[in-house]
């Protein structure tokens, strides 16, 4: 997981674009958008990512500097 590749899909794309690109993704087909990432699953994850980032910042009305941060604890406190 690449912070600054997430940040610059979550500023970049609609959630509506990088649901297209997650499809993409998991039916083994290339994503409209470029995403960097080693492979397929690290795509995936930036993606996944950058979602649930939009999704946080249009529901609980929170800046993306927030919205990291908050995913970013969920990350860690699942990992931990």
């Amino acid at each position: 997981m690449q912070i600054p590749v997430i940040k610059q899909l979550a500023e970049t794309h609609t959630i509506d674009v990088l649901r297209a690109a997650e499809d993409a993704i998991i039916n083994e087909q290339k994503p409209a958008i470029e995403i960097q990432g080693k492979d397929e699953g690290e795509q995936l994850t930036h993606v996944l990512a950058a979602i649930e980032i939009l999704n946080d910042m249009e529901k609980g009305s929170i800046d993306f500097r927030t919205a990291l941060r908050n995913y970013t604890q969920r990350v860690r406190n699942s990992i931990s």
